[in-house]
């Protein structure tokens, strides 16, 4: 029983990181998202900069540009809130596997504890058994 719970502890602890590498992966995503959305504002304001330098050309050219960073910015946003609430099912699913790899580790440290017992009393048993045949032993001399 005690390999048996040492394999389902093993297949747990890969589960585990395997939820966590996903919920790391996850987290990437996010984080490249709002690298994304600080460079747009840095964009935005570069071009809001060179609409003020030529208002002539700005006119024409910088409200196109404005409508499609609006929009970009909404995808960021959009794509954001979407991998936040992926983030927050993995974390989930990573708490639920971390609780039953716990329970599981428990119970093999239980039976490793029953276990070492067992053989304690089995080798004290032995000894037990050799002291009295030797005081036994050194009687009959």
């Amino acid at each position: 029983m005690a390999k048996d719970l040492k394999a389902i502890v093993r297949l747990h602890k890969y589960i585990v990181d395997e939820k966590r590498r996903d919920l790391g992966a996850l987290l990437g995503e996010v984080l490249d998202l709002e690298h994304r959305a600080k460079n747009l504002e840095v964009e935005i304001v570069s071009e809001q900069n060179a609409a003020q330098q030529s208002p002539e050309e700005a006119g024409y050219l910088y409200g196109p540009y404005a409508a499609e960073a609006i929009a970009r910015r909404q995808q960021i946003m959009d794509a954001t809130v979407e991998f936040e609430e992926k983030i927050a099912v993995a974390q989930e699913e990573m708490r639920e596997e971390f609780k039953e790899l716990k329970v599981f580790e428990i119970a093999k440290e239980a039976r490793d504890e029953i276990e070492d017992a067992e053989r304690a009393r089995d080798e004290q048993l032995v000894l037990d058994e050799l002291g009295q045949e030797r005081h036994r032993r050194q009687n009959k001399l």
